[in-house]
C-alpha cells in the first residue's frame, strides 16, 4: 500500500449527511478525525441529494423525534451562520390523510404530546387556503408553521467544509474496504492505504452491509425516485401560497411534495421502491414509472400536472420498522454504526452529528435514542 498507517481518534467511513455532521462536530471538539468516502460528497449517487428535503416538527413516526428535530433546527441556524450559506427556507407544511391515517395521526399525536403549535384543517380550508392542493373530501390535515425545505447538496458541504476547517483529514474518491479490530482500536484498509484509531464511526448509507458482512442485519436498499414537474399554474406553487406537504393517499402509501423553488414541482412516492443493490442500480426511470407519479398528480396537484422537467434515482436504507438504526458493534465496542435512516434521517443530519460525537466522547446526551439501539 501506498500510505503509511496513520493513528486517529476516530475513523468515519461515508461522509454523506450523517458522517459529514459527525466530521464537522468531532474535529470541532478537537478530535482527530479521517473520514473517508468512496464518492466526493455532496454527490448524487447515494441519499444526501435532489436539491430539496422536507424538515418538520410535527413529526409522525414518533413524538420521540421531536425533540430531536428541534434541536436540529437550532443546529440548521448554527451552520448557517457559521458557513455564510443558506440552507433552510421555511414554507410551513401538511401533512393530509384521512383522520385514522398515520400521517394526520401521528402529526397530531406529536403536535399535542409537545405542546407545537398547529392547526387541524379540513379539506375544504386546505383547499381554500393552498389552492395548488386537492385533497378528498374526506381527508383532514395537520397544519405546522415551522416546517419548510432545507437544501440537502449545501448542507453536506457546509459540514464538510467546517470539518476540514477545524482540522478533519477527509479523503474523498477512498472507498473503506474492510476494517479489523486492533486489540481496543480499529484497523481501516482502503483501496489506498491503513489507518488506525481508536474508534470507528460507520455512516456508509447503502454500502453499510459491505461493512459489516458477518452481522447480517436486517437492511435493505430501496430504489427512490424524485420528479419534477413544470407547474400549469406557477401562481399555485410559488412558497408563499404552496407548503411542503405530505400525504397518506391510501393506507399505508404515501407521496410528498414541494413549492416550486425555480426548477419546477418536485413530487416523489414515500417507500414502495424496488429492493436494490447499490453497485447495480438502475439509475433510469421508466416511462411507466412517470405514468404513475403523474397519475397522482393530477388528482391531488392538478396545477402541477405539465411537462416532466427531470427526474432523479436515489437510496433509501431501511429497518424492518424504519426507525433509525445508531448502536455499538455487539462484539467490537470501539465501533459505533449510525445507519440506516429509512428514507426519513436527511434533517436529523445536524443533531444525529453532534449525537454521534457525544456517544463518541462519552459526554452526556439529553436524548431518548431508545428507538434506534439495542436492535439486534
Amino acid at each position: 500500500m501506498n500510505k503509511m498507517a496513520s493513528a486517529f481518534d476516530v475513523i468515519i467511513v461515508g461522509l454523506g449527511a450523517m458522517g459529514s455532521a459527525a466530521a464537522c462536530h468531532l474535529a470541532r471538539r478537537g478530535k482527530k478525525v479521517l473520514g473517508l468516502d468512496r464518492f466526493d460528497p455532496p454527490h448524487a449517487l447515494g441519499s444526501s441529494h435532489g436539491q430539496t428535503r422536507i424538515i418538520r416538527e410535527a413529526y409522525f413516526e414518533n413524538p420521540l423525534y421531536v425533540p430531536l428535530i428541534q434541536r436540529a433546527y437550532e443546529l440548521w441556524a448554527d451552520l448557517e451562520q457559521d458557513t455564510g450559506q443558506r440552507l433552510f427556507r421555511p414554507t410551513g407544511g401538511l401533512m393530509i390523510g384521512r383522520s385514522d391515517s398515520a400521517v394526520f395521526s401521528g402529526a397530531k399525536r406529536s403536535a399535542e404530546v409537545h405542546h407545537l403549535h398547529h392547526e387541524i384543517l379540513d379539506a375544504a380550508e386546505v383547499r381554500r387556503r393552498f389552492p395548488a392542493l386537492r385533497p378528498a373530501d374526506e381527508m383532514v390535515a395537520v397544519w405546522e408553521p415551522r416546517a419548510g425545505v432545507l437544501f440537502p447538496e449545501a448542507c453536506v458541504e457546509a459540514h464538510v467544509t467546517l470539518a476540514r476547517k477545524y482540522g478533519a483529514s477527509l479523503h474523498v474518491a477512498e472507498p473503506a474496504l474492510r476494517w479489523d479490530p486492533d486489540g481496543p482500536g480499529v484497523r481501516v484498509i482502503t483501496s489506498q492505504g491503513e489507518y488506525r484509531a481508536d474508534q470507528l464511526l460507520l455512516s456508509a448509507g447503502s454500502w453499510i452491509q459491505s461493512l459489516l458482512p458477518d452481522l447480517k442485519l436486517p437492511f435493505t436498499v430501496e430504489r427512490q425516485i424524485q420528479f419534477w414537474f413544470e407547474p400549469k399554474n406557477p401562481a399555485w406553487f410559488q412558497p408563499d401560497r404552496c407548503p411542503i406537504h405530505i400525504w397518506e393517499h391510501e393506507p399505508g402509501r404515501y407521496f410528498y411534495g414541494f413549492p416550486d423553488l425555480g426548477d419546477g414541482v418536485k413530487v416523489a412516492g414515500h417507500h414502495e421502491g424496488e429492493i436494490v443493490n447499490p453497485d447495480s442500480i438502475s439509475r433510469e426511470v421508466a416511462p411507466k414509472e412517470v405514468a404513475a407519479m403523474r397519475a397522482l398528480v393530477r388528482k391531488f396537484l392538478p396545477g402541477g400536472e405539465g411537462d416532466l422537467r427531470t427526474a432523479v434515482v436515489c437510496m433509501y436504507t431501511n429497518t424492518p420498522d424504519h426507525h433509525f438504526f445508531i448502536d455499538r458493534h455487539p462484539q467490537h465496542p470501539q465501533v459505533l454504526i449510525a445507519s440506516p435512516c429509512s428514507g426519513h434521517g436527511f434533517k436529523f443530519s445536524s443533531v444525529i452529528g453532534e449525537v454521534l460525537t457525544d456517544l463518541m466522547t462519552n459526554a452526556p446526551s439529553r436524548f431518548d435514542l431508545s428507538l434506534f439501539r439495542r436492535r439486534w
